[in-house]
């Protein structure tokens, strides 16, 4: 098996599982708040986020060393997790993705202000034409809008915007810190809401809980796992299998049918997304920010590597300090293969 199809097939598993985490959060989202579900998720994550940070020998303190964009980082997972579980509870599960499905062409404008990219006139035309899309699947003025479809937009505006701050300061900062900041800003702000909105919670549904958490972390590991297996060309596009799960699942368990205009608008969405994708990777410079930037979106329970871990770059020669044994010049070893080259002296006489 070539490595390309060995990522997308690692990649199709990685969205599968979460699409099924997302049908748990349907599930248990007809008993309890958003808010409840979130703070528990995030909060039976931080075993799985210990056992990852033990990875990260980097030294350093846990202080960002960009505080404002990690604060903007953690004040968009913290909408994007919440909005999320609040649209997978009350909006079937095809029309959520196919709103979702969105992000590359919110990535594509961001990335004019954040990264200070160009966008050229074909990939604005796709960013318009997957933007007509999303309005194909809302339909203003021909059906009464959710605050749920307000809240999957919201949440593909914050994925958006925290992937496209990775991108930016993801190289300065430590994994740790990428990592607990959004997973601590969902802990304290959901904690300090969840007594407002607390519902008892039998031990069955906490299991459910708890493999949220599970199925997040593991879907994470795999996402990574692929993009560096394939080429990210092959593997971002199977985020897309999602509406796949979506259909079926929704059909399944929740008697969801996707109705003609969201199957249009997602195959408009979707055509528009791989066309922005099928353009960066044909770019000579290096403003791929949608290929840079991982298809899941954040909800608070995906713990994000550090983008260094996932761009494959070619590893960085070894530099040998000038203070170094090797590096100083030993005059008894000139000549020999690999030591420094003789130096012409001058022929002694008789008198020396």
């Amino acid at each position: 098996m070539s490595s390309n199809a060995r990522g997308a097939l690692l990649a199709l598993l990685a969205f599968g599982i979460f699409a099924t985490h997302d049908v748990l959060i349907k599930v248990l989202g007809g008993s309890y708040s958003p808010i409840q579900i979130v703070f528990f998720s995030v909060t039976l994550a931080f075993p799985l986020a210990t056992v990852s940070l033990m990875r990260d020998n980097n030294p350093g303190t846990l202080r960002p060393r960009h505080p404002w964009w990690m604060l903007l980082r953690t004040i968009a997972a913290i909408v994007t997790g919440f909005c999320a579980f609040y649209a997978f509870t009350v909006l079937p599960l095809a029309q959520v993705y196919a709103i979702l499905f969105a992000s590359p062409l919110l990535i594509t404008i961001l990335a004019v202000p954040i990264l200070g990219e160009t966008v050229r006139l074909r990939r604005g035309l796709a960013v318009l034409v997957g933007l007509v899309g999303v309005l194909v699947v809302l339909r203003p003025g021909s059906t009464v809008l959710q605050l749920g479809h307000g809240a999957a937009l919201l949440s593909a505006i914050g994925g958006s915007l925290g992937s496209i701050i990775v991108r930016k300061i993801g190289a300065d900062e430590r994994p740790v810190v990428l990592m607990l900041f959004p997973m601590l800003g969902n802990f304290v702000v959901m904690g300090s809401a969840l007594a407002f909105v607390y519902q008892p919670m039998p031990i069955a549904h906490i299991g459910m809980l708890a493999v949220i958490s599970v199925f997040a972390f593991i879907a994470g590991l795999l996402v990574i796992a692929a993009y560096k297996a394939g080429e990210a060309v092959i593997v971002a596009p199977m985020q897309y299998s999602q509406i796949l799960w979506a259909t079926a699942y929704g059909m399944l368990f929740f008697d969801e049918t996707p109705d003609g205009a969201t199957v249009l608008g997602a195959g408009i969405i979707i055509a528009s997304g791989l066309y922005i994708v099928l353009r960066e990777s044909r770019s000579t410079d290096s403003g791929t920010p949608v290929l840079r930037t991982r298809g899941r979106f954040e909800t608070g329970t995906f713990l994000r590597p550090r983008p260094r871990e996932l761009d494959a770059a070619a590893p960085e020669p070894r530099k040998v300090p000038d203070t170094a044994p090797s590096a100083r010049a030993r005059p008894h070893m000139r000549g020999l293969p690999g030591r420094v080259p003789p130096v012409a002296e001058p022929r002694r006489t008789d008198s020396d």
